[in-house]
């Protein structure tokens, strides 16, 4: 049972009911879980996409100690903006796309 971490960002108010229920809440809109099977965490995610497909407001991380994935990492994202992430030489990487204004460095 690992470590579960959740990470809210503009998201209702109903969502820290839910989540404040389970786990602790360290800071606002995070929240962690020392012990949470992998069978109560997908309930919870379960639940929590609900909600995100029906409004489709904020953001929402959660992560967990995951041995057999790259990095050691469970990872599910919802919500904007989009993250993209690579699994590159074992490790997870976020891909962001480049902002109009960044320039090239050149040597």
């Amino acid at each position: 049972m690992p470590l579960t971490v959740i990470i809210t960002r503009d998201v209702e108010d109903r969502y820290r009911g839910l989540l404040g229920s389970a786990m602790l809440e360290l800071a606002p809109g995070v929240y962690a879980q020392p012990r949470m099977s992998a069978g109560v965490r997908g309930r919870i995610w379960a639940v929590v996409e609900e909600w995100h497909n029906r409004l489709r407001r904020g953001s929402i991380v959660m992560c967990w100690a995951e041995p057999a994935s790259a990095g050691g990492l469970g990872l599910a994202t919802l919500g904007e903006p989009p993250k993209h992430v690579l699994v590159h030489d074992a490790l997870l990487l976020v891909q962001r796309p480049l902002s109009p204004r960044s320039t090239l460095l050149k040597s």
